[in-house]
């Protein structure tokens, strides 16, 4: 089958940083669905695992957590899918990318695809749809309950890019936050107030000062998506009392005292950790998928897709890293094909 992945961890502007190959295809066991991708998406995480992880000499690694496609065998344990089924997943850091014809993936981590989406439009959004609710539903614990959460606020920091602009959606669909977007550009503000938010504040200022400048009270819940050390001062000081912080970077340092005298709350949410652990609630991203794609073909979520890339290959995956590397991207890179 073909694949792209590499070998060594090297600037993506160099000939081998991804390289087109051919590996055997592999085999259905247990629980695994053996998905034909049709279509991936470009993420954050694709790029900090090529640029830090290095697989051992010798030896191929294939990155890619975001894809849409079909099933074409099922394990001998698999009750949720069938051949035939088509479906879209984030897959799991521990095992083999999504950036190949064929690949391997549990089925309690699956959804069956929106309907109204092609394959592409669904790659946009099984990871980020995944970090968005389980950062919004279980981690900040905002009750869907619109009445519940009327008169409360939420801050997405970076609510342009991939999880923020599901986030913006999922919070403005299912709960009855004021919803407060960051974004610096012309076509980022537009973007966000499309999604759904009912503020927009520039991100290249700082943030307490933009939210007093609103005339809005201190926030209840801040979603802190990007940059979050350059912008740490800034949240503990627009923060409301016994509110709540959450995270899905990686900064370098935060003083977490700075939360204490308002008793707030601070929060990670990484979306691989089921997979990683099988957790005993695994399957709940299963469901979550499952839910959002309702969502979608109800009209209540719309694609994240930005940018269609072309073929999956590793000429134009060096492209959509590129581009992720600026930290300039709206919405999902997409790839559909070989």
């Amino acid at each position: 089958m073909k694949a792209v992945a590499y070998r060594k961890s090297l600037p993506i502007d160099h000939d081998d940083a991804l390289i087109d190959v051919e590996l055997p295809a592999p085999q259905a066991t247990g629980r695994d669905l053996l998905v034909e991708v049709r279509a991936v998406s470009v993420n954050p995480v694709d790029v900090k695992i090529r640029q830090n992880v290095a697989p051992a000499d010798g030896d191929t690694k294939i990155i890619g957590w975001d894809a849409a496609g079909v099933v074409k065998a099922v394990g001998p344990d698999v009750t949720l899918f069938k051949p035939g089924d088509e479906v879209w997943y984030a897959g799991a850091l521990t095992r083999a990318g999504t950036n190949s014809e064929l690949h391997l993936v549990d089925e309690r981590i699956v959804g069956h695809k929106p309907a109204n989406l092609d394959f592409a439009q669904a790659a946009a959004l099984p990871l980020t749809a995944i970090t968005a609710w389980e950062l919004l539903f279980e981690r900040l614990e905002v009750s869907r309950d619109a009445g519940a959460s009327a008169g409360k606020s939420l801050l997405v920091i970076g609510a342009a890019g991939g999880v923020g602009s599901i986030l913006v959606q999922l919070a403005r669909q299912l709960t009855g936050l004021t919803i407060i977007g960051t974004a610096s550009r012309p076509e980022t503000v537009e973007w966000i107030k499309e999604l759904g938010a009912h503020h927009v504040i520039d991100h290249s200022k700082p943030l307490n000062e933009e939210i007093a400048r609103l005339g809005l009270p201190p926030v209840n819940y801040v979603a802190a998506l990007n940059q979050t050390d350059h912008h740490w001062t800034a949240i503990a000081e627009l923060v409301a009392p016994q509110g709540k912080v959450a995270l899905i970077d990686d900064p370098a340092a935060i003083d977490v005292r700075l939360l204490k005298r308002k008793s707030v709350s601070l929060h990670w949410e990484f979306m691989f950790t089921r997979s990683m652990f099988e957790t005993d609630d695994i399957q709940k991203q299963h469901q979550l998928l499952n839910d959002v794609a309702k969502l979608v073909e109800t009209g209540a979520v719309k694609t994240t897709l930005a940018e269609r890339f072309g073929k999956i290959n590793a000429a134009n995956l060096k492209r959509a890293h590129a581009l992720i590397e600026t930290n300039r991207a709206k919405g999902k890179i997409v790839l559909e094909g070989f």
